[in-house]
């Protein structure tokens, strides 16, 4: 708590991070061949987080290539020309260290939790991908298979998921964001080694990524172990820059989805925002959703579960990255649940946020939530290493972080109140509705 006044009590970057313990000691560097390096050591514990974030995603796609980031997202641990299938994290197993990966629309980040002692082992594993990724046939077909599986699981069998895909593919008409991240079924059937390869070639260079070491490390330690394994990788032509611009929408789009499966039905709206991660409304945007679905005693919680009883659950979260994305709302309704009742109340409640506005306690309610879910982030390592990662590629610069706290602070009822008028239109909206079938007699045979 004094850490949380200390913030908030101060402005500006530079006053704002030495409200942050340690963040005084924060150090950066770029290498010669375009990497951002930026260090921050917390010697509590004798851990460290290694974090490289690639800016690709979904976003860098086309048709026929879809799905290749987070197909890269499986490859990057299946052996190089100096490592067998399996090595990478056998090593850094024997290490201590253990690792993840995840894919967006816009970025693949990789992760590896390690003892301080192993950082040097953790340089060199991570070197080795980066240059020297293996694409032995066998490898790749096996992976393809494994994706393929993960979208069966996650979408096809997944009716929150296939939901999703149809509406973000009709949400957007010109954007690359129209792309699903794990990829159309067609394309993971049908990528060829060529396409990995340029594909690799392009976005996982260090040019084209950040990375970030926090923990029981000193930046002139991470510095000279950077020297030694990544300064030698050769910087690559810059991507061709995504510059397609989604023309604003003029009317609801509505998407009907019928599944023979679902015991229920499901109901989101999509709504483009119009904003990118590093939109100076972002905050606000971000409190609103807070207001309208965090808890229990949010909005839609309390008008759709408790009063009305029609919901069995509801959400809503924001899609932000380098360009304008996205606020979801949704609902899952009982079985035999109305579904045009449900988008009734769903429109009536949002229509309340857009014509009366929120109460200054709601509003203190959404970010008390939200600027202790950013310091929790920054109590330990991971959380660290990935938020500094985050501002550093999508605000440009890690310092930015610091200010979060006051940004939150910052926002009115009003600024609130405008943002919900401005984005919560039904014309600036895509439905998706899911609905159970009967199964016909032709598909039960």
């Amino acid at each position: 708590m004094i850490a949380l006044a200390a913030a908030l009590a101060v402005s500006g970057a530079a006053r704002a991070a030495t409200a942050v313990p340690g963040a005084d000691a924060i150090a950066s560097r770029t290498l010669t061949n375009g990497l951002k390096i930026v260090v921050w050591p917390d010697h509590d514990i004798p851990s460290a987080n290694y974090y490289t974030f690639y800016k690709v995603g979904s976003r860098n796609e086309r048709p026929g290539i879809t799905g290749l980031a987070h197909f890269f997202e499986h490859m990057m641990f299946n052996g190089t020309t100096r490592r067998e299938p399996g090595e990478f994290d056998r090593e850094m197993e024997a290490a201590g260290g253990s690792n993840n990966a995840s894919t967006s629309n816009d970025l693949t980040v990789y992760t590896d939790w390690f003892p301080s002692s192993a950082l040097e082992t953790i340089f060199d594993l991570e070197s080795d991908r980066m240059a020297h990724l293996a694409f032995v046939p066998k490898v790749v077909e096996s992976e393809r298979g494994v994706v393929y599986s993960e979208r069966r699981l996650r979408v096809d069998n997944d009716n929150f998921g296939t939901l999703m895909e149809q509406v973000q593919a009709a949400a957007f008409t010109a954007h690359p964001y129209t792309f699903p991240t794990i990829g159309w079924p067609s394309d993971i059937e049908n990528w060829k080694q060529e396409d990995l390869q340029q594909f690799f070639k392009t976005y996982y260079a260090p040019n084209n990524a950040v990375l970030v070491v926090a923990g029981d490390v000193e930046p002139q330690q991470v510095f000279a172990l950077a020297d030694k394994y990544l300064a030698p990788l050769a910087k690559q032509p810059a991507p061709t820059p995504v510059t397609t611009v989604e023309p604003e929408q003029q009317g609801e789009r509505r998407v009907v989805v019928e599944k023979a499966d679902a015991q229920s039905a499901l109901i989101a709206y999509a709504f483009h925002t119009g904003m990118g991660e590093a939109d100076a409304d972002i905050p606000a945007l971000e409190l609103l959703t807070s207001i309208l679905s965090q808890g229990d005693s949010s909005r839609l919680h309390q008008r759709l579960v408790e009063r009305e009883q029609a919901a069995v659950d509801t959400g809503a979260f924001l899609d932000a990255g380098f360009d304008p994305g996205l606020l979801w709302i949704y609902a899952a309704l009982p079985p035999g649940g109305d579904l045009a009742r449900v988008e009734k109340l769903l429109d009536d409640e949002l229509a309340r946020v857009a014509d009366q506005g929120v109460g200054a306690a709601e509003l203190e309610k959404a970010r008390n939530f939200k600027l202790a879910s950013f310091w929790r982030g920054l109590a330990t390592i991971n959380g660290k290493a990935r938020a500094l990662g985050e501002y550093e590629v999508f605000h440009g610069d890690y310092r930015k972080l610091f200010d979060a706290p006051a940004a939150y602070a910052a926002v009115t009822p009003a600024q609130v109140q405008a943002l919900a008028k401005k984005i919560l239109r039904v014309q600036n909206r895509t439905t998706g509705l899911l609905k159970p079938v009967a199964a016909s007699k032709e598909a039960a045979r």
